[in-house]
């Protein structure tokens, strides 16, 4: 049965799943890509982006576990690009390049409709403008019973956790304080949401914590 996945999501310790003033230059925000440095170097980044070798252990197991069984994504707007508003023209197509490292369908938030972009390697990017919920019925529909994975920003995730549709989160708490920017949880009760946690696993670079909700509470 497909599950709605939040998976590798890099926390700061003060809560922040992304900095302030996102743009071209800081595609994570002011202090953002601190928060993902954990992921820089294992096996599964480095053949994600086209290289070769990568560190093995805890992160890469991570890294890696995040892939697994995956049919289709969600990206919030912000995740696909910084455009604001109405899309001005079709030359924004990512920020990954001609073929970007999903390789499944990709469902993209936006109030702007736009017409799906075929890339290279099988990424498509959908573009949704009727809500989550209908993201996600698309998304699973073409993950065909493989996972769909939330991929952010944190407004995005905040979302889907809100609305009690992430069946499990992982995330990895880095040793990064940010001070200001996108907070994650702030806000939201998990424990009232059915999540419980069920792994949590230390590296050298991270605090990896796996939550999952209650068989019993998911709709």
């Amino acid at each position: 049965m497909s599950k709605l996945i939040v998976s590798s999501f890099g926390l700061s310790i003060d809560g922040f799943g992304a900095g302030p003033r996102q743009s071209l230059d800081n595609p994570l925000g002011v202090g953002g890509l601190a928060l993902m440095e954990w992921a820089f170097t294992t096996r599964t980044f480095q053949q994600m982006h086209g290289g070769s070798g990568g560190s093995t252990g805890v992160d890469e197991d991570f890294a890696a576990r995040g892939f697994a069984n995956l049919g289709a994504w969600i990206l919030g707007r912000n995740m696909f690009g910084p455009v604001r508003g109405a899309w001005p023209n079709d030359e924004w197509k990512g920020w990954w390049g001609a073929n970007p490292p999903y390789h499944v369908p990709v469902f993209v938030l936006t109030h702007h409709p736009r017409a799906s972009i075929e890339m290279e390697g099988g990424t498509t990017f959908h573009f949704v403008s009727d809500g989550i919920e209908a993201a996600l019925a698309r998304a699973k529909a073409a993950a065909q019973g493989r996972d769909v994975r939330v991929g952010g920003g944190p407004a995005t995730v905040r979302q889907y956790l809100r609305a009690g549709l992430v069946d499990e989160v992982h995330l990895a708490l880095s040793p990064v304080l940010l001070g200001t920017g996108e907070p994650l949880l702030e806000g939201i009760d998990l424990t009232a949401l059915g999540y419980g946690c069920t792994a949590h696993v230390a590296s050298s670079h991270a605090m990896h914590v796996v939550l999952t909700k209650s068989a019993r509470t998911r709709a």
